[in-house]
């Protein structure tokens, strides 16, 4: 469905092209001061048109608290924000609605919606709506002060040289993806549990609803499979559980071991290429070529690391909150 969270729940709606997006968050707890400036900086980041490579589509992106805040704090009841979409140009997806867009929802939305979806930008497919979650995830860091969390892009189509990655892919007009890497410190020990509710079980599970990852892997990940126990094991160390080595990525039997928690994601090539292509025209049932118009993310992956980040931050403060360590009203 569209709502993730136990305790600390949030619930997104909108449509790319709509004349919103937003989220619904329960479960904060009441007395924190919030305000449109506590969430400004995170939605900075999230914005195209910052850098290179990233999509010309420029929006205003400022929160519209319509519940849940009285008098600069919040009261413990859900809280409702807005993002208002502002600068849209729903013909460039209206010229193409009989062609799906390979590597894009399209195809699926229509087959299981009966063509009523919303095809403009995405519609709700569109990664738009992580404005909201990253909304949500700001609001969180702000109850984990003690909690960093920060993630970066490592490699851009197989380069670690970002700008060489970047570059390649605009020589060939083409998209292309990239690997984001996130780290996470000062968490306590004793996060998460054990089989299907473990902390890599649960963050893969919201890392996975991210426009276009395609992979995820925890601390050493898939090169554990390439090495001895007696070289992949972390030596415990010390009484706070400290290790020599970090190859469990700070997560031990689901449960968070007081380890730095380290998870890379792959972020493939947006769909939406310059390139000519070919696909199905669902009314001559023939396929032909055709090249998509509109503002796209060259690569997608550089603007997806406070997203990354956003998506950290509602898991760990639902697990956080799950073992109290978050009292239910501030002071």
């Amino acid at each position: 469905m569209n709502s993730f969270g136990r305790l600390f729940r949030v619930s997104i709606f909108g449509e790319s092209h709509g004349e919103c997006v937003g989220i619904t968050i329960d479960g904060c707890p009441a007395g924190l001061s919030l305000s449109p400036e506590d969430l400004a900086a995170d939605l900075e980041r999230r914005k195209g048109g910052k850098q290179k490579g990233t999509t010309p589509r420029q929006e205003e992106d400022f929160p519209i608290f319509k519940s849940g805040i009285f008098n600069g704090k919040t009261t413990g009841f859900p809280i409702t924000i807005l993002f208002e979409n502002k600068n849209i140009r729903s013909e460039d997806y209206t010229k193409q609605r009989s062609i799906p867009r390979p590597g894009h929802a399209d195809w699926v939305a229509h087959q299981k919606f009966g063509g009523y979806e919303d095809y403009r930008g995405g519609g709700h497919f569109s990664a738009r709506l992580t404005a909201g979650i990253v909304a949500a995830a700001a609001i969180a860091k702000k109850l984990m002060k003690d909690v960093s969390i920060h993630a970066e892009v490592v490699e851009i189509g197989g380069e670690k040289d970002l700008e060489k990655g970047l570059q390649n892919a605009i020589d060939a007009k083409d998209s292309v993806g990239g690997i984001v890497e996130c780290r996470v410190n000062g968490l306590p020990v004793g996060l998460g549990e054990p089989w299907f509710d473990s902390v890599e079980s649960v963050l893969a599970h919201l890392v996975f609803a991210i426009p276009a990852v395609r992979g995820v892997e925890f601390g050493t990940g898939f090169a554990a499979a390439r090495m001895f126990g007696s070289e992949h094991n972390d030596a415990i160390v010390e009484m706070s559980g400290k290790t020599k080595t970090n190859h469990a990525g700070g997560v031990v039997g689901g449960i968070t071991n007081g380890n730095e928690l380290v998870f890379r994601l792959a972020i493939k090539p947006t769909s939406s290429t310059p390139k000519e292509q070919e696909s199905l025209n669902w009314d001559t049932e023939q396929v032909e070529k055709f090249s998509i118009k509109g503002r796209h993310d060259l690569c997608v992956a550089l603007r997806a690391p406070v997203i990354v980040e956003a998506v950290a931050a509602l898991v760990l403060v639902d697990f956080m909150m799950l073992e109290q360590k978050i009292p239910t009203v501030l002071s």
